[in-house]
């Protein structure tokens, strides 16, 4: 079986969270999805987000769950197609609530820009085109 990854996001309103992510494109796994949480599907068979409200997910750790409003514990990149599927999500985003995070970054084989979500968390998008990658030393 190929590995997974189920990245666990805490969040404060379940129908606000959901509305976003659905805005941008993203499914969700009424398998795993309930009041509490939330799967979705980033990519079919391999990566998730469980979208946990926050009494729920602090069921899960001893620590204090951190104010991604205020602080920022891990930033989720997500490769993405094209220059144009990025600027896209980034609009998405921004339409449904979220807001850009930074300029875009442009490095000529790199491509690079993202949004934060309405709980604060940072999503960077980045696409890397192959035939312009710099050669390997």
């Amino acid at each position: 079986m190929a590995r997974q990854i189920f990245v666990n996001l805490p969040i404060a309103d379940m129908k606000r969270s959901r509305a976003f992510f659905e805005a941008l494109g993203f499914t969700f796994n009424p398998q795993f999805t309930n009041e509490q949480g939330a799967c979705m599907v980033i990519a079919e068979g391999s990566i998730h987000a469980m979208l946990l409200v926050k009494p729920f997910f602090q069921t899960f750790i001893d620590t204090d769950i951190a104010d991604a409003t205020k602080t920022t514990e891990v930033l989720t990149c997500l490769s993405c197609a094209s220059r144009a599927e990025i600027d896209e999500l980034v609009k998405k985003a921004v339409a449904a609530g979220g807001r850009a995070h930074r300029k875009p970054q442009d490095h000529g084989f790199m491509y690079g820009h993202g949004f934060v979500d309405p709980d604060g968390h940072v999503w960077e998008l980045v696409y890397m085109d192959p035939n312009a990658a710099p050669p390997q030393a």
